[in-house]
């Protein structure tokens, strides 16, 4: 212990025990071991108190990470870099990326070549110039995945309040499109199955005209329905 310093725990004549710094030099030609004491114990509530306060601000920034985890839609936070500072779970689900392998990475990393190579120049106008082209609005956007693939998707971007970073939601619009491609394809099946059957419809009228005897179609209350031509 000699020529060194260690925390250790006092004794005042009281009882009552205190931590402190000790530190020991021998004299030198005497023999003699020196000490000093330096109390700690301020310090050492100030330690106390900041260690509960950062614990405190952990289980809060927990509680919000879990809280932005549980969203539905993937989730990017980046600086005036475009360099990604958070994600949420659902964009590592969407984009198949681990979170360590977004963080520090550029956002041009989820977008296709052709959109990428402009994007830090869209950031860099929108610094110099505080023109919010989409900042605080939608719209839909092609995103890229890491196996290359593509999809579409709508981006809503806003600013975060104080720190100036921006935070983007992505919805995979992928399932929507494929629910209205399948929509408007019923939709001209139908349209398409109805010209089929009004054409049948006057193709069958035309040989029902052409018969020699006359034709009448009824229902069950004795109604007419039909005629042809040889009924007149």
């Amino acid at each position: 212990m000699i020529g060194t310093q260690r925390e250790v725990t006092a004794c005042r004549k009281d009882g009552t025990t205190f931590p402190c710094m000790l530190d020991l030099s021998e004299a030198k030609g005497s023999g003699l071991i020196c000490g000093f004491i330096r109390d700690r114990t301020n310090q050492k509530v100030a330690e106390m108190a900041l260690a509960k306060k950062n614990k405190s601000l952990q289980e809060k920034q927990d509680i919000m990470a879990g809280i932005l985890d549980a969203s539905f839609h993937a989730l990017f936070v980046i600086n005036e870099k475009c360099i990604i500072q958070m994600v949420n779970e659902k964009s590592c689900v969407v984009f198949g990326w681990r979170k360590d392998e977004f963080i520090g990475k550029n956002i041009n990393m989820i977008m296709p070549s052709d959109i990428a190579v402009h994007h830090d120049q869209y950031m860099k106008q929108y610094l110099e110039t505080g023109v919010k082209r989409m900042i605080g609005t939608q719209r839909e956007v092609t995103a890229q995945r890491k196996d290359g693939t593509t999809f579409p998707c709508v981006l809503g971007l806003s600013e975060t309040q104080q720190s100036g970073m921006i935070c983007g939601f992505i919805r995979d619009l992928t399932e929507e499109k494929a629910h209205e491609a399948k929509i408007i394809e019923k939709q001209l099946a139908a349209e398409k199955l109805s010209c089929d059957l009004e054409a049948n419809q006057g193709i069958i009228m035309g040989i029902l005209d052409a018969a020699f005897h006359a034709l009448f179609v009824i229902d069950e209350k004795c109604i007419i329905h039909m005629v042809n031509k040889r009924s007149c």
